[in-house]
């Protein structure tokens, strides 16, 4: 969180209202999110024990970096695919929005809100399945 404040406040973006903000601020710590997934894939870990800081110990672990990635592949391809789609899952699941706010940052409806959702939930499943087979 210390990190996505910096770079909102280093940052040139200006914010229309509060929707706004936290549809940058979820840009931004879905972007922080992965970047730390993939430096950390590729540092070496001595000994099997890696030291975190307690200010930066967060909710995943080093098992679920591969998957982040995973994740966030697969919502780029869901952006190709209708950036709409891509906007709502990143305002509600990396910023935390409601679907009422959603709705209205995006201006459009809270049925078109949970409609697109739904789809976009879907075809994310058969992206992420079609990774998890393609791996075994």
């Amino acid at each position: 969180m210390h990190e996505a404040f910096l770079r909102l406040v280093d940052s040139e973006v200006s914010c229309e209202s509060r929707a706004h903000f936290y549809a940058v601020a979820a840009r931004v710590l879905r972007l922080i999110l992965v970047d730390y997934a993939k430096a950390s894939g590729r540092k070496k870990r001595s000994g099997g024990v890696e030291r975190i800081p307690l200010d930066e110990a967060v909710m995943i672990g080093p098992e679920l970096f591969s998957e982040i990635i995973e994740l966030d592949d697969a919502l780029k391809l869901v952006a190709e695919q209708d950036a709409r789609k891509a906007e709502i899952i990143n305002l509600i699941f990396f910023g935390g929005l409601t679907y009422d706010e959603t709705a209205q940052a995006l201006d459009i409806s809270d049925v078109t809100v949970h409609r697109e959702l739904k789809m976009a939930k879907s075809f994310l499943y058969a992206q992420l399945s079609r990774t998890v087979a393609a791996n075994s």
